[in-house]
């Protein structure tokens, strides 16, 4: 029987090899992207807010460690359905939670990247004729087979 540990560590890597919409959202109405500088780690994200703010859509784009990029995944799918009061209250220890397995401090960072992005990214509307969108090569969900 497979321990907890284990089980974790499967869920993580489930989201790293089959993300939750990572890729980009057709009707970015937010967005926003950040980098961890001490380990490289890039993430940003795309949301559809409706007209009452309720998440309808979370996309992420990056490039970086598994958590990094499992801990997006992870995000994207929680949020969803979220109003825009719910995502602001979501707290950092929830997100550490939500992610599972046990981080040191300097390994949080990297889980808590993605988190600090979708705060940010609420607060940003994105002008509709903005075509400065930051791209980080990474398959988009069209792009796979």
């Amino acid at each position: 029987m497979p321990s907890e540990q284990d089980i974790y560590e499967e869920h993580v890597l489930d989201h790293y090899e089959d993300p939750y919409h990572r890729g980009h959202c057709d009707s970015v109405t937010h967005a926003e992207e950040g980098k961890n500088p001490l380990c490289g780690d890039e993430v940003r994200v795309e949301l559809k807010l409706d007209a009452d703010g309720k998440v309808q859509e979370a996309w992420f784009e990056g490039k970086g460690c598994v958590i990094s990029q499992a801990s997006s995944s992870m995000l994207m799918e929680k949020i969803e359905g979220m109003t825009f009061e719910e995502v602001r209250e979501y707290t950092a220890e929830q997100m550490l939670e939500l992610f599972g397995p046990h981080l040191t401090p300097n390994r949080q960072k990297c889980c808590l990247l993605p988190w600090r992005v979708v705060q940010r990214a609420m607060h940003a509307p994105v002008d509709d004729d903005d075509e400065s969108q930051t791209h980080f090569g990474g398959p988009s969900l069209g792009e796979e087979s």
